[in-house]
């Protein structure tokens, strides 16, 4: 177990040093709502005691300029595929079925993580930069995704689980699919539809950049349907369709705060598929240290093993998906919630450490 030998009072948050909290995961055969926790998420004091002890983390901080490399290379190849299928193989609709899920669906995951890095302006130097880089990686999306992922997610890492506020929490009429597999494998087939639906009841106004982000999505639209025909747009919306929904890679949607154990709400995964996708399985690791950016993410880990070795992880994505469609104790309510008045109560806690908030 981590030491508590460290610079600042702890007795005022029992859940030091891993901040695991004192609760139960619900059964959502018996339980209808989501954990209520009476303090606030854990990621911020967590990071505080790690750096503590490993003041050196703060060296992996910054940007790493490859995943604008990435992004080029990704939208490329979606929008060769797209013109092969508007184009070439117009008449060859399996193919481009089985293609839109395999290749596209992963690109479409690629393109979420390199949108997601952006969102913490962690691709490029500036601001600025990374919103240019979100909307090259959302060329090949044709939905306006960038902008308000970025809008959504931040709000998501301040006020993690604070009821009617972090947009990543499922709605009311969501935990009404209950623990059937039928209505969790509808849920993560309708998923695409389903999230934004769900951020749209918290944010209703749409800022700037939301703006210039549905401009530019209809210019690249209009250009790819031009070149590509709308075959060719068809199965980018396809690959978008099976990369947020029912593609292996989706199951982190679930993997990252569905609860899987007691007193713990964030899970990290650490398989194989990392090496692919751009270390998006070390959400822990990201959450605690949001300005590092996804190359340097095992590091952390490397670092400060004891602080994430006695944490509960994921190795496999397909069993995450299989276990929370096929066992019954799993549903959308397999979340944890606060208050916005217990998350600003645990907040209050902040003043009693030493350590500047950096």
């Amino acid at each position: 177990m981590p030491s508590t030998n460290h610079e600042y009072n702890t007795v005022y948050d029992y859940r030091h040093p891993l901040y695991i909290g004192g609760w139960r995961r619900n059964i959502a055969y018996i339980d209808e709502d989501f954990i209520n926790d009476n303090l606030d998420e854990p990621h911020m004091k967590r990071k505080i005691t790690i750096l503590s002890q490993y003041p050196e983390i703060k060296r992996l901080y910054g940007y790493d300029t490859i995943t604008v490399d990435i992004a080029i290379v990704g939208v490329l190849v979606q929008v060769t595929a797209a013109y092969i299928f508007g184009r070439w193989l117009i008449s060859g609709n399996l193919t481009m079925l089985i293609t839109s899920f395999i290749l596209g669906g992963t690109m479409t995951q690629i393109y979420s993580i390199i949108i997601h890095e952006t969102a913490h302006c962690l691709a490029a130097r500036t601001e600025f930069q990374n919103r240019i880089v979100g909307l090259i990686a959302n060329i090949a999306l044709p939905i306006p995704i960038s902008m308000s992922f970025r809008r959504h997610h931040l709000k998501h890492h301040a006020f993690q689980g604070v009821e009617g506020i972090d947009p990543d929490l499922p709605s009311e009429w969501e935990k009404s699919f209950g623990c059937s597999t039928i209505f969790k494998l509808l849920w993560l087939f309708f998923y695409p539809i389903i999230y934004p639906i769900r951020n749209i009841s918290i944010f209703k106004e749409l800022e700037i950049w939301e703006y210039i982000n549905v401009v530019f999505t209809l210019f690249t639209d209009i250009i790819i349907y031009n070149y590509c025909g709308y075959r060719g747009l068809l199965y980018l919306l396809m690959s978008l369709w099976f990369g947020f929904s029912i593609h292996p890679v989706a199951a982190r949607y679930i993997q990252e705060h569905y609860t899987f154990d007691d007193g713990q709400e964030t899970y990290s995964y650490y398989g194989i598929l990392n090496k692919i996708f751009m270390n998006v399985g070390y959400h822990t690791e990201h959450h605690d240290f949001t300005n590092v950016p996804w190359t340097r993410l095992p590091e952390i880990n490397k670092i400060a093993t004891e602080y994430y070795e006695n944490l509960s992880y994921h190795t496999s994505w397909f069993m995450v998906h299989w276990n929370f469609v096929m066992q019954r104790q799993f549903g959308m309510q397999s979340r944890v919630k606060r208050s916005f008045k217990a998350h600003k109560r645990g907040r209050k806690m902040l003043k009693n450490l030493k350590m500047p908030l950096t």
